[in-house]
C-alpha cells in the first residue's frame, strides 16, 4: 500500500502514518519529493485498510498495490490452471462444450437429451435439478427425483453431471448422488455461506457472475471459495444486465481476456442465458471462442418447443451438432481443439 500525503502534511503526520503501519507488522519506506510526500508499506498490505489511513490528518490518498484476491490471482500463479473432470480437462488447449436442458423433466426426455448431447460430440452435460425462478408460481424443478433422472441419464452415456446448487443444505445430497461440478448461479454468487460450503469440499465449482457484478467482486467471491481449500472453481460469464432490452442480458465478451489476464482458473460462457434466443447464442458461442473462453454452457432440448422452462433459448440436436462443427474452425485457427 502505498500512501499519498497532503503539501501540507506536517512532519508529525507523517509520523503518525508511520507509527499506525509499525503497529501492523510492516516495514516502512518514506518518500519525500518536492511536491508531495509518498510512504510504501513493505509487507503483507491485506493487514491494512485504506480507511484507516484516509481519515488520518494530511493523508490524501491509501491504495492498495497487491489485489485483493490472492490464491485466484495469476501474479501468485502465471500457469493456467488445468480443471479433471473425470478425466476431461477444462482449460489449456482443449475447450469443453457443457450442454444439456435447462431443466430435468422426466425419464424420457432426459435420456433422449443425454443421447443427443453424446452424438454431438459434447463430452458433459448439464441439467438444473433445483431451479431459481422470478416468480415464485412458476416450475421449480423437479428437485431430489430430477437429480436421480439427470444421473442415471447421464451415466447411460457416460456423461459427467453438471447442475445447480442453491441452498447450503442440498450439499449432502450432491455429494451421496456424485454430481461431478457444482454450479453456483448468479443471484447465489455473494452468497457467501453458500461459497465457504463448497469450499470445504474437492468438487469443481463453476461461478455465474453476478447480473450487476464487477469483476473485482466476482474474483472475491471465488477467493471466497479457494480460501476454504477447493481450487477447482471456473468462471461463468452469463451476461450482465444494462438499459438494453433488445435481448435478455448483454454478453459482456471483454470479460474474458480480462479475467485471462487476472486469473489462472479456467473462464467458459453462457451463451443461452446472454441472449436469451435460441438462434442468438450459435454467433455468442463462436465470439466466446474466438475471444478465448475456455468452454461454452450452452442449452439443449430434445423438443425446445415443449420444454417447461427457458424454451426460447435452448438449441435442438441438430442445430448442437451444426454448432460443434462451427467450433471446431474457430478453435482451430486459435491453435486449440474442441473435445
Amino acid at each position: 500500500m502505498i500512501i499519498v500525503m497532503h503539501r501540507e502534511a506536517t512532519d508529525r503526520d507523517v509520523a503518525a502514518i508511520v507509527a499506525r503501519i509499525e503497529e501492523q507488522g510492516l516495514g516502512v519506506n518514506v518518500s519525500r519529493g518536492t511536491e508531495r510526500t509518498v510512504i510504501g508499506a513493505i509487507g503483507d498490505e491485506r493487514k491494512l485498510d485504506q480507511v484507516m489511513f484516509e481519515t488520518m490528518a494530511g493523508v490524501e490518498q491509501a491504495l492498495h498495490i497487491l489485489k485483493p484476491y490472492k490464491i485466484v490471482a495469476r501474479e501468485w500463479h502465471p500457469e493456467d490452471t488445468v480443471i479433471n473432470i473425470r478425466g476431461i480437462p477444462l482449460g489449456g488447449p482443449q475447450v469443453q462444450v457443457i450442454a444439456g436442458p435447462c431443466s430435468v423433466e422426466t425419464p424420457e426426455q432426459m435420456a433422449a437429451s443425454a443421447s443427443a448431447v453424446k452424438a454431438a460430440g459434447v463430452r458433459l452435460m448439464r441439467g438444473g435439478a433445483f431451479k431459481p425462478r422470478t416468480s415464485p408460481y412458476t416450475f421449480q424443478g423437479t428437485g431430489v427425483e430430477g437429480l436421480e433422472m439427470f444421473r442415471q441419464a447421464a451415466d447411460a452415456e457416460n456423461l459427467p453431471i453438471v447442475t445447480e446448487l442453491m441452498d447450503v443444505r442440498q450439499l449432502p445430497m450432491f455429494m451421496d448422488y456424485g454430481v461431478d461440478v457444482i454450479q453456483i448461479g448468479t443471484r447465489n454468487m455473494q452468497n457467501f455461506d453458500l461459497l465457504k460450503e463448497v469450499g470445504r469440499i474437492n468438487v469443481p465449482v463453476i461461478l455465474k457472475r453476478g447480473m450487476s457484478a464487477t469483476i473485482s467482486e466476482w474474483l472475491m467471491a471465488a477467493e471466497y471459495i479457494a480460501a476454504g481449500g477447493n481450487h477447482n472453481i471456473i468462471f461463468c460469464e452469463r451476461g450482465i444486465r444494462t438499459f438494453e432490452t433488445a435481448y435478455r442480458n448483454v454478453l459482456d465478451v471483454t470479460a474474458i481476456p480480462v479475467l485471462k489476464k487476472e486469473t489462472h482458473l479456467p473462464v467458459i460462457v453462457d451463451p443461452s442465458h446472454a441472449g436469451g434466443k435460441a438462434w442468438m447464442v450459435p454467433a455468442l458461442s463462436r465470439a466466446a471462442v474466438a475471444a478465448g473462453a475456455d468452454g461454452l454452457l450452452v442449452e439443449m432440448h430434445p423438443s425446445p418447443c415443449d420444454a417447461w422452462c427457458d424454451a426460447d433459448q435452448a438449441l435442438n440436436p441438430q442445430e448442437l451438432q451444426t454448432l460443434m462443427g462451427e467450433l471446431r474452425g474457430i478453435a482451430g485457427i486459435l491453435g486449440r481443439s474442441i473435445a
